[in-house]
């Protein structure tokens, strides 16, 4: 399909998209990217889940089901965005059997299935790096893992290099980012949450946590630029460079809401292994793909508000 001469100049006109995990939180956001620019979209979800003409029931660990899902769409590019992404979930071997033994099944699955693709898009986590000694965090910075889900990433990156000579693997390791569509028992729509309803108290882990917060728009469309450039066997770090503390974040809920909520530390949700500061560098993203736009933290939490 590569090939094939199209009157539409759109970067995907002609080509077929594969997204591991359609339905997640991002997944929505990159289909909708990926078919803006032209591409047919084709996406798994979890047995159980309702399916559609291009989107499959498959589990990352039925090895047959992944294998006949991929001859059957021969895709061009591959985003891989199903993992189990809740740091604190609670089934450590789940973790690992997803995050790292679903991906080898989906590279497998890539390599034996006869068409090999342009591009294929791993979705590692920023999570890797720990509690880093540096105040901004580049690729380089070495990882140090705090928790099972961090460690089954970096794991998962490890094994990927296995793959790398015979598919055009690229990993990005995003920072945090947020918007419609993510769930409560994240930070930021738990906080939209309770200022929607009114809420005159809120329960917190550690208010001087901070974290580089971005749109998911933005990280939509940066995995997209990436697929187009596939800059294969590399790394990306993806973040907006500007870290904000949990207080900050309420503070913009404030103006936004037009109240102050009376915010109560909970021990329960304040983790020994916390990653307190995660900044990150996105000077090797831009390089790859140019300028990346960005929305203010405080217009994100406006739209997330105001849905």
């Amino acid at each position: 399909m590569n090939g094939l001469a199209t009157a539409d100049g759109r970067e995907g006109a002609g080509k077929r998209a594969l997204i591991i995990g359609v339905r997640g939180f991002t997944g929505e956001y990159v289909a909708r990217e990926l078919a803006a620019a032209g591409y047919r979209v084709f996406g798994t979800v979890l047995t159980g889940n309702a399916a559609g003409p291009d989107v499959f029931n498959v589990d990352l660990n039925d090895r047959a089901g992944l294998a006949a899902v991929v001859a059957q769409v021969q895709p061009d590019v591959v985003i891989h965005l199903a993992a189990i992404t809740y740091v604190a979930h609670g089934d450590a071997e789940q973790i690992y059997r997803v995050n790292v033994v679903g991906t080898r099944n989906l590279l497998d699955a890539l390599v034996q299935g006869g068409h090999t693709p342009s591009c294929v898009l791993l979705a590692s986590s920023a999570n890797v790096y720990g509690n880093a000694s540096v105040p901004v965090i580049d690729e380089d910075v070495a990882p140090a893992p705090a928790n099972d889900y961090a460690v089954s990433k970096l794991a998962m990156e490890y094994m990927a290099r296995l793959w790398m000579d015979q598919l055009p693997i690229v990993i990005v390791r995003p920072f945090n980012y947020t918007g419609v569509g993510q769930t409560d028992n994240f930070l930021l729509p738990k906080i939209v949450s309770h200022f929607r309803k009114g809420a005159r108290r809120i329960e917190l882990g550690n208010l001087e946590i901070a974290r580089d917060f971005s749109d998911v728009r933005i990280v939509a469309q940066s995995y997209r630029r990436l697929l187009a450039a596939a800059p294969a066997g590399r790394v990306f770090n993806v973040c907006s460079g500007q870290s904000y503390s949990l207080e900050s974040v309420i503070d913009m809920m404030r103006d936004i809401a037009g109240y102050r909520i009376d915010v109560q530390v909970n021990p329960a949700f304040v983790r020994a292994n916390d990653v307190l500061t995660l900044t990150g560098n996105n000077a090797r993203l831009t390089a790859a793909i140019g300028p990346v736009e960005t929305i203010p933290l405080v217009e994100t939490l406006r739209w997330m508000y105001q849905a």
